[in-house]
């Protein structure tokens, strides 16, 4: 499974959908996932790739790490890993 499966996969949890349900375009307050659901999001993410997500709960729209949509996130997703290796 690749990373942006990996990634749809967890928010997909998060939302309780069915993973075709997310699609790239779709933000994270389309999928029904409030500010608790994002950061458990966040936490599965860190727990699942072994990375730490640049990401402030208090202020989520004022760091670098864009959560605007699922593309973005993977796409931030996928810089951390390959810094990471």
């Amino acid at each position: 499974m690749d990373i942006t499966d990996r990634v749809i996969n967890i928010i997909a949890e998060q939302a309780v959908l069915d993973p075709s349900d997310v699609t790239m375009d779709s933000s994270l307050e389309d999928l029904g996932i409030d500010s608790l659901g994002l950061v458990e999001s966040i936490f599965a993410i860190e727990e699942a790739f072994d990375i730490s997500v640049p990401f402030n709960a208090n202020e989520p729209d004022q760091g670098d790490f864009d959560i605007s949509s699922v593309s973005s996130i993977v796409a931030g997703i996928q810089k951390l890993v390959a810094e990471q290796s």
